[in-house]
């Protein structure tokens, strides 16, 4: 699409046209660079706009990120669900059953979101600038929306672990906010990452993500499972 065939489109199905065409062009420069790399002179050349014209369609950099990130809960929600849902084990599981079905539901989860690299991405932007350069009624609709997908887990969780509402409601937060902080560690394709492999004294910060969240997931699930089994002390 030319620049001159987005200056000239008028009809509510082109300006939409063009929304889905700039958010592809994020996402695909994201993907490739990062999203701290990435410009809105970076997207409006890859789509053909003067940088200008597209605050016709977006406030921001960040609105266009976190209309991103909606889209990538919403995605990893569903995704995330059908994992959880085929590892279906029971509630009521023996301890010793437990230990492994815990680790199978960490590892589930720690895998859909590392075949995820921009979310993860996003995950860890989107509080530390993305939600701070937009309108508040931005941000309120993208936290709707990821509270939404949160609850939406936490109930598939609940319903094949032996954990509460509110243990399951942490331990999607704690998967999605350590995705986010440990992909920013392992600096995956990058040149900080290449540096660290190379220097056997820094090979202590090369951070191999899906394991080490598997493992603080692990950790967590069981805590809260013990927990839960407690009796009431009332």
């Amino acid at each position: 699409m030319t620049r001159a065939d987005f200056l000239r489109a008028r009809s509510p199905e082109a300006k939409a046209a063009r929304e889905a065409e700039i958010l592809s062009a994020a996402a695909r420069l994201a993907t490739a660079k990062g999203v701290r790399e990435v410009t809105m002179t970076a997207i409006a050349d890859e789509v053909g706009m003067h940088k200008s014209a597209m605050l016709r369609y977006f406030e921001t950099r960040e609105d266009i990120f976190l209309r991103l990130a909606t889209t990538a809960w919403h995605d990893w929600s569903a995704e995330a669900r059908d994992r959880l849902k085929a590892t279906a084990p029971c509630p009521d599981t023996a301890t010793t059953e437990w230990d492994g079905t815990a680790h199978s539901i960490a590892s589930e989860l720690a895998r859909s979101l590392v075949a995820r690299p921009l979310f993860c991405d996003l995950l860890a932007h989107t509080p530390l600038n993305l939600e701070r350069n937009v309108s508040t009624d931005t941000v309120r609709t993208f936290k709707k929306g990821a509270i939404a997908e949160v609850e939406r887990i936490a109930e598939t969780l609940s319903a094949i672990t032996p954990l509460k509402a509110d243990q399951a409601r942490a331990v999607v937060t704690t998967a999605t906010s350590m995705a986010g902080a440990l992909w920013q560690m392992a600096a995956p394709g990058t040149q900080l990452r290449a540096f660290y492999e190379s220097d056997p004294e820094l090979s202590h910060s090369v951070i191999d993500v899906e394991p080490r969240l598997t493992d603080i997931l692990t950790a967590l699930l069981t805590g809260y499972a013990i927990d839960s089994s407690r009796p009431n002390e009332n």
